[in-house]
Order: structure tokens, then C-alpha cells, then sequence
């Protein structure tokens, strides 16, 4: 049974509005676009930190809600038809009262935009503690029932760490940028990479490389195991548009997505 939630019934309005940016993630065992990050901007373009200062505590739900719309019907416009591209979605675990029927929002804009569900991945954004684990895995749990893929952003920085994955187990985790800067030159991010990896592969998970901005860092992150990616040396995001890919699976290669 789905209860309603306060969220739900809040009038509480944003007072401003936004759009999206998309940046692909790219697949390199089959050299294509796996799927698009949707990133939040000013309607102007203006960055996500400028927009997210205007966010108000009694608005952060409002906002979660209204991204997701947002996200949905761009990629409706945006996405070739016919091909299975993943939309990625952040959202906010402590801005989701009720899992079920926070999802309504986005089950609307999906029908709305003739958007497949299961082409959707949620984002586990962490800036701040989660407030109640067991909220949060029954976040997951539903979005998994529902067909979503599930994913922690920004993996091993904050609190988006082992301990939140001895909990939770997402489909997908995507590295943090501070572990890809400079990796082909560090050992010790080599070697964390690698515990990381046999991590993922034990508990059945796909690991993204996120922020790699070096032919470099593509090279030995790809000579590691890692299959997908996302960052600068792809592609930078694109404003309501879907942006050219500058490389693939072969370091020099040029094509566009």
C-alpha cells in the first residue's frame, strides 16, 4: 500500500527555475554511449553550486522531485529513439519521505514522455549523513522493485564509503575523482583501485571511473578491469543537449556520440 507522504502534499514552491546539463557515460567494451548523466543548471547555464544555494530546507523536496521531472522530459526530447540509454539521476535520500510514493512524480513524467523506466538510474547523492539507514534501504529496496538501476555517487569520499556498502549493495559505484586524479602515477591509488574492484566483482557490482580527464588515467583505469566512464577527456556537459564524445575505447580515436 503506498501512503502519502508530507512531501507530497507540501505548497511549498522553489521560487526559481532550472534546467539540466548532460554528460555521457561512456561504455568502452562496446565504444558507445552507455548513458547520460543529468546534471542541474540556471536556465541560463549558470553551474550547479549556484543553483543548489538557492535551495531552502523546507524546499529540498520540491527540488528532488522537480530534477527528476526535469531530467526525464529533456532525455525524452533528447535521447535517440529506440536505443536503451540509461538517464542517471541524482537524488537526495533525505529528501525522500515515503520510497513509493515519492516515485510518483517520476512514474508521471515517464508516462507523460514516453520515457522507459527501466532506462532510468538513480544516483545515491551523499553531501550530508543519512539520517535513518533503514530509510534508506527501503529507498533502495523499492527503487530496485520498480525496475531502476541503483547507484552511489562519488564512491569513497564523505560518507559514500565501505561502511554505507556493507549496507546497501547498488548496482553500480561510481568512483570518486579525488581516486582518479592522477592514478596512473600514484601506487597508492592503484592499489586501492584494485581492492576496490575485487570488492565490486565479489558483490556483483559494476564500477564506474568518473572525472578522468587524461588519455592516461583512461588507459590504466581501462587496463584495471573498469568499464565504464565519465569525464572531461569524453566529453564536458553539454546544456540541454547531448554533447560529441572525443574518445572511445582507443586512446587517440575520434568519433562522435
Amino acid at each position: 500500500m503506498t501512503h502519502p507522504c508530507p512531501g507530497c502534499s507540501s505548497r511549498v514552491e522553489l521560487g526559481f527555475e532550472f534546467s539540466m546539463a548532460f554528460q555521457p557515460i561512456i561504455d568502452v567494451t562496446r565504444a558507445k554511449v552507455w548513458g547520460y548523466e543529468a546534471l542541474v543548471r540556471g536556465i541560463a547555464g549558470e553551474g550547479a553550486t549556484e543553483v543548489l544555494a538557492k535551495v531552502t530546507e523546507d524546499g529540498r523536496y520540491r527540488f528532488d522531485q522537480a530534477c527528476r521531472v526535469k531530467a526525464i522530459e529533456l532525455a525524452a526530447q533528447l535521447f535517440p529513439p529506440g536505443e536503451s540509454i540509461k538517464l542517471s539521476i541524482n537524488f537526495l535520500p533525505n529528501s525522500v519521505y515515503e520510497p513509493a510514493a515519492c516515485l510518483q512524480a517520476t512514474f508521471t513524467a515517464a508516462r507523460k514522455s514516453a520515457f522507459p523506466l527501466e532506462d532510468i538510474m538513480f544516483e545515491l547523492t551523499e553531501n550530508e549523513a543519512v539520517r535513518d539507514t533503514d530509510h534508506l534501504r527501503a529507498i533502495i529496496l523499492e527503487y530496485r522493485k520498480r525496475g531502476f538501476t541503483t547507484a552511489i555517487d562519488d564512491f569513497g569520499s564523505g560518507h559514500a564509503g565501505l561502511g554505507l556498502l556493507c549496507d546497501f549493495q547498488p548496482d553500480l559505484i561510481k568512483l570518486d575523482i579525488q581516486l582518479i586524479r592522477g592514478i596512473d602515477t600514484s601506487r597508492a591509488r592503484q592499489v586501492i583501485l584494485a581492492g576496490m574492484l575485487h570488492i565490486a566483482r565479489e558483490l556483483n557490482i559494476t564500477v564506474l571511473a568518473e572525472g578522468v580527464e587524461t588519455e592516461a588515467e583512461f588507459v590504466l583505469l581501462k587496463a584495471a578491469g573498469v568499464r565504464l566512464f565519465q569525464g572531461f577527456w569524453f566529453a564536458r556537459p553539454a546544456f540541454e543537449a547531448l554533447p560529441a564524445v572525443e574518445h572511445f575505447c582507443i586512446p587517440g580515436r575520434q568519433s562522435a556520440a
